[in-house]
């Protein structure tokens, strides 16, 4: 009879045991599930971004290009000559400069 007894306390207590382990795998799965669900959003929130930047036109590059031109139409002019400042025309300015104030 005593062995009867103690039969059943260690099959009780393998049964605690074994479901000890379900619960934890339970547990882990549904980590599992939790990261594969986050990382199957980001790989198809990277899809999507990367079809719309491919398909949509770029308007800067529009945009730069027709102020490049209006730039150069404002300077073809051929009264308009730009001239080399050597170091005596710096040298010039700056006197000039330095007699405009002392006379102010």
């Amino acid at each position: 009879m005593n062995n009867k007894i103690e039969e059943l306390l260690s099959a009780v207590k393998l049964n605690d045991l074994i479901s000890r382990k379900q619960i934890q795998e339970k547990k882990k799965n549904k980590a599992l599930c939790v990261v594969a669900i986050i990382a199957a959003v980001a790989a198809i929130a990277a899809v999507v971004y990367a079809i719309y930047k491919r398909c949509t036109p770029d308007y800067l590059e529009d945009f730069d290009e027709d102020f490049d031109d209006d730039y150069e139409d404002d300077f073809e002019d051929d009264s308009f000559e730009i001239e080399e400042d050597s170091e005596e025309a710096v040298q010039e300015d700056s006197e000039n400069f330095e007699e405009e104030l002392e006379e102010k």
